[in-house]
Parts: C-alpha cells; sequence; structure tokens
C-alpha cells in the first residue's frame, strides 16, 4: 500500500484534521493509500528534544532523501522565545517532567537544556524537510473563484502618506555582504579576532556570502524613522520575521523596543537589568518579568505614557486590548503583516481601532525594496483589481537549507569590535569585516546542486505555462552577482528557445511584474529563499485574499514529492475563536489541493488508473467546493471547517459514484446518496455546537480525544464515514 505522511502540527490546521484526516483516509484506502501522520508540532519537538517522544522531523529528514518520499506538510509554529515558554508551561501542566527555558544558563547543564531547546525555535522544520525546490501558484479554479468573487481591497488616499523606510544599504545586511563560490569541499572557519565563532563544512561550488548589521547605524536609523512618522504624521511600524530568522531579528526587535521607548528604558534601566529583562522578547515578557515588583504600575504607566504621546502614533497589534507592535517579537511577522498594509490602502490600526497611513520599518535593504515599491505602486497607480489582475507564481530556491534560513547555526551578536574574518582550511581568507561589539553577523550558503535545481525547474515551468519569467537578482548585491554567474552557466545548458527569461533587480522586478498583474497578465518570479517567502504571500493575499489558497509543491531531489498547505498567520486567532465559540474559520482548501497533488504524483509515478479516477474525483470536488462557495464562515452560528469538510466529501463521493472506475464508482455510490440524503440533518448536528465554549486539554499539546469529539460532534456523519 502507498503512503503519504501527514503531518501534525499546531494551531487552526491541527485542529482541522481532527475532522479532516478520517474523510481522508475513508476514501484514499479505497484505492491503496494509507495516510498516516507524523507528530512534528511545536510540543511534539519539544518533547522529543528532551527524550520524552520519538523525534519524528529526523524521521521525515530520512523520508524527504528517498525515490518515493511523499509529504503533506501544514504550516507549524515557527516558535518565538515566548511561544517555546508557554509550550513547555503547558508541558508542565499536563504532567511531562521537563525543565524551564534558561534564559540565562548558570552552568554547563543548563547550557545543555538551552541547546537542545534552541533546536525548536525559529524555522526549525522547514530547513529538514525542504530537500527540493518551490513551485508555488494559484490553481486555477482558485484563481477563476477570486475573480468572480473579488474580495475587498481599499483604495489609498488621493494624497496617499504611506511609505517604506529601510537602511538603503547604509549599514545593513545588504550593504555589508561579500560573498564567494567555493572551489573545493573544505572546512570553512568564522573567528572573531582570531576566536573562533564557528565552522562549517563547505562543499565545492557553494555560494557563501558573509553580512552584518551594524548595531549603531540601525539604532540610528530607528530613531530617524521615528522622528520622521512624527513629522509627517503618519502611524510608525516595524516589519521583521523573528520566527523565521531567529537569532537575528528578535534581536533588531530588541534595538527597536529600546529606542522607540528610550526614556523609559533609561530612567528603569537599574530594574530592568536585576529582573534580567530582555527587550527581544518585548513588551508581554517586560511584563511578566516586573510583576509583582514595587514599581511596576509606574513602569506600565511610563510604558503607557509613550504609547497616547502620540510620539509618533505606534501600530497596534490588537487596539481592543491596547497591544502594540512591541508586544512580542512575533506578533508582526512581514511577509504576513506587509499584504495587509498594501491591501488596507497603505494603512494599519491606531489605538483607537482606526486604519491610518503609516511607514512601515523594514530595515534591511534586501528585502525591504520589495515591498517599498509594491507601496510605491499602489501610490502611484492606485490599487489592484481584484476581478482582472494577473498572477504571480514563483519558483522558489530553497533545496537544502538554501540562504539565509539556513543560517542560523552561523548567525552571532558579536561581542566585542574588530575583525570577523572567514577563512578555508587551505588557509585562503575568503572575507573579512571590520565590525563593532552588538553587531550582528550571519553567514548564508546555497549549494551548488541545489541551484542548477532551481534553474531546470525556471525553465519547466516557464516551458508549460507560456509567460515571462523572471530571475529577481541583483548585480548589486554581493550574494546575487554570484548567482547570475551560475544562472547563465546553467540556462546555457537547457532548451530556453522560444522562452522569455530575464534576469532584474528587485527594484525593477517587482515593476515588470505589477505593470503585467495590473494588466491582468500572469509572470513567474523565480527567487531565493526568504524573498520567496515574501512574494508568495504579498501577491496571493492581493489577488485571492489568503496564500493559503496557494499551490505548494516542492519536487524533491531524491524524486519524492512535498505539498504545503500555505500560511498559518491567522490561526493563533482562528483557535481562540474556536476555543470561545466552537467555531473554526480555518479553510482547509490548501489541504484539498495539497492532496490532490500528492495522489497525483503517486498515481503517475505508478502508473495507477485508480488512483488516477480517485484523484480526478477530488479533482471535481475541489471545484465544486469553490464554485458553491462552502469555504468556512467567519461567524459562530454559521458553517465552519466542519462543515467545508463535509461538503467535500459529498462532492468527492458524487464525482466518484459518477466516474469512469466502476469498482469506486459502486463503492461510493450508497456513500454519495447518504451524504446527500442527511445533509440537514449533518449540518444541524454541526451547527449545534456553535456558540459554545470548547474543551480540548491544550493549545500547544491538545487531548487527541477531547479535540477529536469537538471536531467530530456529527454522529450521521462519522458514522457514513467511519463505515466507508
Amino acid at each position: 500500500m502507498s503512503k503519504i505522511i501527514w503531518s501534525k502540527i499546531d494551531e487552526a490546521p491541527a485542529l482541522a484534521t481532527y475532522s479532516l484526516l478520517p474523510i481522508v483516509n475513508a476514501f484514499t484506502k479505497a484505492a491503496g493509500v494509507e495516510v498516516v501522520t507524523s507528530d512534528i508540532s511545536l510540543a511534539g519537538r519539544v518533547l522529543a528534544a528532551m527524550g520524552l517522544a520519538e523525534d519524528e522531523l529526523s524521521k521525515l529528514g530520512e523520508v524527504v532523501l528517498e525515490s518515493d518520499g511523499n509529504i503533506i506538510k501544514l504550516p507549524n509554529v515557527s516558535a518565538s522565545v515566548g511561544q517555546l515558554k508557554d509550550c513547555i508551561a503547558e508541558l508542565q501542566g499536563q504532567g511531562y517532567d521537563i525543565p524551564n527555558f534558561p534564559e540565562n544558563p548558570a552552568n554547563a547543564e543548563e547550557e545543555a537544556v538551552r541547546a537542545k531547546y534552541n533546536a525548536c525555535l525559529g524555522s526549525a522544520v522547514n530547513p529538514v524537510l525542504r530537500e527540493g525546490n518551490s513551485d508555488r501558484r494559484a490553481a486555477v479554479a482558485v484563481k477563476k473563484f477570486a475573480q468572480k468573487n473579488p474580495h475587498k481591497l481599499r483604495a489609498f488616499p488621493a494624497n496617499p502618506k504611506s511609505y517604506v523606510a529601510h537602511m538603503e544599504g547604509n549599514g545593513d545586511f545588504y550593504g555589508n555582504e561579500q560573498s564567494v563560490t567555493m572551489d573545493k569541499n573544505q572546512k570553512v572557519t568564522i573567528a572573531l579576532n582570531g576566536k573562533e565563532l564557528g565552522s562549517i563544512k563547505a562543499v565545492d561550488k557553494e555560494v557563501l556570502d558573509g553580512t552584518f548589521m551594524s548595531k549603531a547605524k540601525y539604532r540610528t536609523f530607528i530613531q530617524k524613522t521615528i522622528d520622521d512618522a512624527r513629522k509627517n504624521g503618519v502611524l510608525w511600524s516595524i516589519h521583521l520575521k523573528a520566527t523565521m530568522m531567529k537569532i537575528s531579528d528578535p534581536i533588531m526587535f530588541g534595538h527597536a523596543f529600546e529606542v522607540f521607548f528610550q526614556g523609559v528604558f533609561t530612567k528603569y534601566a537599574d530594574v530592568f537589568a536585576s529582573l534580567k529583562v530582555n527587550p527581544n522578547q518585548g513588551m508581554s515578557d517586560l511584563e511578566k518579568k516586573i510583576k509583582g515588583h514595587a514599581k511596576e504600575a509606574e513602569i506600565k504607566a511610563a510604558f503607557q505614557a509613550v504609547v497616547e504621546s502620540d510620539n509618533p502614533e505606534i501600530a497596534m497589534v490588537d487596539s481592543d486590548k491596547g497591544t502594540t507592535n512591541f508586544n512580542a517579537s512575533n506578533d508582526v511577522i512581514i511577509d504576513a503583516s506587509m499584504p495587509v498594509v498594501v491591501r488596507e490602502g497603505g494603512k494599519q490600526w491606531n489605538r483607537k481601532g482606526e486604519a491610518v497611513e503609516c511607514v512601515a520599518v523594514i530595515p534591511d535593504s534586501t528585502y525591504a525594496m520589495f515591498h517599498a515599491e509594491m507601496v510605491a505602486d499602489c501610490v502611484k497607480n492606485g490599487q489592484y483589481d481584484v476581478a482582472t489582475m494577473g498572477s504571480m507564481a514563483n519558483v522558489g530556491l530553497m533545496a537544502q537549507k538554501a540562504e539565509e534560513y539556513g543560517s542560523h547555526p552561523t548567525t552571532f551578536e558579536l561581542a566585542e569590535g574588530g575583525k570577523v574574518t572567514v577563512t578555508a582550511e587551505d588557509g585562503t581568507e575568503l572575507m573579512t569585516f571590520d565590525v563593532e561589539a552588538g553587531d550582528i553577523w550571519r553567514m548564508s550558503r546555497a549549494k551548488d546542486v541545489a541551484i542548477k535545481d532551481w534553474v531546470r525547474l525556471a525553465v519547466e515551468r516557464a516551458r508549460i505555462e507560456g509567460v515571462p519569467t523572471i530571475f529577481w537578482l541583483d548585480e548589486n548585491r554581493a550574494h546575487d552577482a554570484e548567482m547570475i554567474k551560475k544562472v547563465n552557466t546553467y540556462l546555457a545548458d537547457l532548451n530556453t528557445d522560444g522562452l522569455d527569461i530575464q534576469i532584474m533587480d528587485i527594484t525593477a522586478a517587482t515593476r515588470f511584474t505589477n505593470a503585467r498583474v495590473s494588466e491582468g497578465k500572469n509572470t513567474i518570479a523565480v527567487t531565493g529563499n526568504v524573498l520567496r517567502d515574501h512574494l508568495t504571500d504579498m501577491y496571493p493575499i492581493l489577488e485571492l485574499g489568503t496564500s493559503a489558497k496557494m499551490l505548494s509543491i516542492v519536487p524533491l531531489l531524491a524524486g519524492g514529492g512535498l505539498y504545503e498547505t500555505g500560511a498559518g498567520g491567522s490561526a493563533p486567532k482562528h483557535v481562540d475563536q474556536f476555543l470561545a465559540e466552537g467555531h473554526l474559520r480555518w479553510d482547509s482548501l490548501g489541504e484539498f489541493l495539497a492532496l490532490a497533488e500528492s495522489l497525483r504524483f503517486i498515481g503517475q509515478k505508478n502508473n495507477d488508473a485508480k488512483l488516477a479516477a480517485l484523484t480526478a474525483g477530488l479533482d471535481v470536488a475541489n471545484d465544486a467546493y469553490l464554485d458553491n462557495n462552502k469555504e468556512p464562515s467567519r461567524k459562530a452560528g454559521e458553517p465552519d471547517n466542519k462543515a467545508s469538510h463535509f461538503y467535500l466529501a459529498q462532492y468527492w463521493a458524487k464525482a466518484l459514484a459518477e466516474g469512469n472506475d466502476a469498482e469506486l464508482a459502486a463503492k461510493f455510490a450508497p456513500v454519495a446518496a447518504a451524504l446527500t440524503s442527511n445533509e440537514d440533518t449533518i449540518i444541524a448536528e454541526l451547527l449545534a455546537v456553535e456558540g459554545k465554549a470548547q474543551d480540548i486539554g491544550g493549545y500547544y499539546h491538545p487531548d487527541d480525544a477531547k479535540a477529536e469529539a469537538a471536531m467530530r460532534p456529527s454522529a450521521t456523519l462519522n458514522k457514513i464515514i467511519d463505515s466507508i
């Protein structure tokens, strides 16, 4: 029997799995496919790190190296320190004997515990599983549905003031970058003033780059943006990616927090030092640290006075609760937050809950140039028309920990000033940097085999789609200059006759793509790893209303397939609503689409007619799901995620009953009849739990029995599905 591994992860998509997976297994087993789960949730990874559970992530790391590996990966939590601490506390409350997170390890034992927990932070899952490059695009049916049912994009004001501020290469990662291409396999050592910081085993022909963010220039930049926001009368906000970029971006967040509230941090410096307050963890952690202190109320009032001073206004995460942009480093994630700025007409929410114009502060120019042009384009040309706009598909370089997401072991906050050197084992000095104490230095890598496959996949998609295909590479960025050499070499080895393939810098590529999008034309963007994330949230959120509805296919280098199901940025709010009201508004369309591609892969690989028929039925069901607008409602008392799963089952069974495979038709005809005749009863049973609080036994580590009961409340539906 063929096997698909379905990742057990976190939050809303994890809840949805309790309802959806029994349906999936009931259908797929009819064509000889078993769907099994693998726990790579944050809680699962914490327990594995502590030796209390199987290390499922490492096992999946072996599966992606197999020729028939087949994984459906739902969005997992890329944990911040705050989330990790909350998860640990929940597990301890459930009786698991695990230590607290040592924020400031005092001995070797605590250092060892900290190292184990560090492996659970940030982008811990993706670098392990992404042993292939990314093919991310909107399914035709999804795009057509969005155009027929356009969501709201709000117009920019007549005289817009919104803009993006970045460091423009002055002291940022972009400006300080150096890059080399290795000419052989050898150890490479990173040192500060001759003292080793770390090392890697470099591979022949891979691209290495090193760079740093100047602490002094960064803090000066932050202060300037605050002053400019005050002068321009716009809201101030900062946009980072402190979950994925788990070392560098929390530090940058902390500096910005200190600069914005400089007076408060200066006045209470001694208190904060005694309580070991870490600004990198934001206001929520600070409030926990000062709780019970004699000056707690005074300190809170001092922070609030700055918030209310309009000096300048600061963007809010939750206006009703008074939660600012500085609540926690993981609250505002750039690839989710910036599309909202564009969608809302260059606006974010102030403390009164009003949408007002803003300056979006994105310090590093490397990717800020994209967002700056997105805002500038709308300021100049107006908002996009969802009903007519074209699509951006993406081919992303991410195999074998390509680029910055693989940089965590080689990212350092420098303890002293001086010189950082990168030296090869044969004595060759590859790179050298003059640095100051507090600077953030990092190295990233891109292996040649991954780059070569990336170029191949781009040409393949260009041939299939027949649209302009643009490599987003900037010759003025050191890393990109090395990449351009490789792209040109590998393009020359492939048949590109009749294809429109170009190389453009970030700003030019954005303008080119946006002009085509506005004209209703499609374009393929071929980008590096991190930029892939930015683009594949920005454009889908504008085009489709969400990035969760995108097809995300990763053809694995070994021959298997990884099928990702979309973004989970709003998942925490979904869970909050479910716990309070029994209503889950998570849309599982991403899972439906990923399952279809996963089944298609197995069917094509094995030339399996029955599986092809099962997959064709699912394609029909997915189209019907969209055509009949069965996505979950946002309001309690109306059909939610559970109902959407019922309708998928109904449409899938009907398609199989009417399909060409006689065996499947005979098996699913009575299922289709039962699901159709009992529709009113099933929907009534699903709606009966709406508006009622739910107990699932935990947020990060729910009780399986309780969660399944909450997500499968229809006895009628369960009986039909379980009897297949």
